[in-house]
């Protein structure tokens, strides 16, 4: 990273907000990347490509979004990021962009020295760090694009059953599936026992396309109209909500429960042991270690 100096880590950063900021949904990683390539022009060095394959300006960015993370700026999950409340406040604050890096950079140290048994460490070895936990960030992409390329290519009902599978993982008894080509808002209904007489009753609505856009708030509101009294709602959608969606779902005085594919995911491996081979073999998931560096 020699050949980069402070200024233009903070120009590359900062002009990186500044697209996030335009997407308050957050923004898959190689999206907001791309996108920053064609804002800002690259130099020579940047646009070049590492002896071991892969071009400097992504790796270039992706380390320098660490400061960003620890100062709680920026939030990274299964690829998709986004700018915090703190980060908005921030990019207000700084518009300058080598303050706004040097900011960002202040506080990772405030974090790091607040961290058990902490150091003042080399360039060198704080580099080695870093090394392992953009490549980690990078692995953990790649696997979540290929869960969701395939949970998005799975047929419906399918997906459907899939859910359905979940459910009873969780212990609890799915009385109806929804056959295909029915699409009455109501994909699932599950109970807490195996004869339903111990409220509530769950209806489900799924929505499959990962490439729809995010179910906003007049989609969620078609669901929760057909909730009745005593009933919880929950809807899985891969596309996930807009952020006025999940804030209607958490002022609403029905009980409802939202899922996108990562949480959908997180739940799938929580359960993993209590689903049936049949189950797994709906998405079948193994995990693999790798030296991630310090959190």
């Amino acid at each position: 990273m020699a050949d980069i100096t402070k200024a233009r880590k903070g120009q590359l950063i900062r002009v990186l907000f500044d697209i996030l900021i335009e997407h308050p949904d957050g923004l898959h990683a190689s999206e907001a990347l791309a996108t920053l390539a064609d804002r800002v022009k690259l130099t020579e060095y940047e646009a070049g490509d590492f002896d071991s394959g892969g071009r400097r300006f992504e790796r270039i960015v992706r380390f320098n979004t660490i400061q960003s993370v620890k100062a709680g700026w920026l939030a990274k999950r299964k690829g998709m990021w986004t700018v915090t409340e703190e980060g908005l406040a921030a990019a207000k604050a700084y518009p300058d962009s080598l303050k706004f890096y040097e900011e960002a950079t202040r506080l990772y140290w405030k974090w790091r020295k607040a961290q058990p048994a902490a150091i003042e460490e080399a360039v060198g070895e704080e580099a080695v760090e870093s090394s392992a936990v953009i490549t980690l960030e990078q692995a953990e992409e790649m696997a979540w694009k290929e869960i969701e390329d395939y949970l998005a290519g799975m047929p419906p009902y399918d997906f459907q059953e899939l859910v359905g599978e979940l459910l009873r993982a969780m212990d609890y008894h799915v009385a109806w599936i929804a056959p295909p080509g029915k699409d009455g808002g109501v994909d699932v209904i599950a109970y807490n026992d195996p004869l339903g007489t111990k409220p509530p009753r769950i209806k489900v609505q799924v929505k499959r396309n990962a490439n729809s856009p995010r179910i906003d708030v007049t989609g969620l509101r078609s669901f929760m109209a057909v909730l009745g009294e005593g009933d919880v709602g929950l809807f899985v959608a891969l596309s996930g909500f807009t952020k006025d969606a999940e804030y209607e779902a958490r002022q609403s005085h029905r009980r409802l429960t939202l899922l996108d594919a990562t949480k959908l995911v997180e739940l799938w491996t929580t359960h993993y042991a209590k689903l049936d081979d049949a189950a797994r073999r709906r998405l079948p998931l193994k995990p693999v270690w790798f030296l991630a560096g310090e959190d």
